[in-house]
């Protein structure tokens, strides 16, 4: 029979135990609460990818950019339940919203202005703190996951372009990801997983390279005409 003192013990860590339990279970409601908004932002986007939605890029971008209020929101109900100090230990629940909405960020960044999202620019985006030191924070391995999730999206974007009618767009994507690939090839990349993410890259790379060769040599993307200025030196 266990002593009074054992039982304590055990008593003790049961209510650690449970105490964790209903933790982890309130951040599995914010998580899920993310992923929702996540996928309501992400089918917004997805309009790009359709013939009108090519030509409405502004209208779409607003609409999205709107909607992440709520991930906001929701990111700091998620921050509120976290213990302190104790991020790592919950990180798995909510490393693959972290990517997602990573990458939905840099994906309406790159909507609007054609440029790579910064990590500070997706920490104010989603409402979160760009330094670990800081809170609630975007991991670095997450955010690098996310833009290599948005490389994938613009190679389909590329191919759908085209299909719209939209034949400088591909040569846009190409130079973009191209730029992208070649800064994480200055990054030694300790992650297994984040590396072979990475390792997909390439095909993405070819797929977009594929497009725009595809569309050079149908004469759908002639090169830009030159200035009066450029002409008149030739002659």
């Amino acid at each position: 029979m266990a002593s009074a003192p054992t039982q304590e013990t055990f008593s003790n860590f049961q209510q650690y135990l449970t105490k964790d339990q209903d933790i982890r279970e309130e951040i599995r409601v914010s998580v899920r609460e993310i992923e929702q908004t996540a996928r309501e932002i992400l089918t917004a986007l997805q309009g790009v990818h359709q013939p009108a939605g090519c030509k409405d890029t502004v209208s779409i971008c607003k609409r999205s950019r709107e909607m992440f209020a709520n991930i906001r929101r929701q990111y700091n109900e998620l921050a509120a339940k976290l213990p302190a100090e104790q991020y790592y230990r919950f990180h798995d629940h909510w490393r693959f919203a972290n990517q997602r909405c990573v990458f939905l960020a840099a994906f309406l960044v790159y909507l609007e202005s054609d440029k790579l999202i910064t990590r500070e620019e997706a920490a104010e985006l989603l409402g979160v703190k760009e330094r670990r030191e800081d809170g609630f924070h975007i991991d670095l391995d997450d955010f690098l996951m996310g833009l290599l999730q948005l490389a994938n999206e613009l190679s389909r974007l590329a191919v759908n372009s085209v299909t719209a009618g939209d034949y400088s767009r591909p040569t846009k994507i190409a130079n973009f990801v191209a730029e992208l690939d070649a800064g994480f090839r200055l990054l030694n990349l300790k992650n297994d997983a984040l590396r072979k993410r990475f390792d997909g890259l390439k095909y993405d790379v070819k797929k977009i390279e594929e497009v725009v060769y595809d569309v050079t040599i149908r004469g759908l993307n002639p090169p830009p005409a030159q200035k009066p200025e450029a002409q008149a030196e030739e002659q």
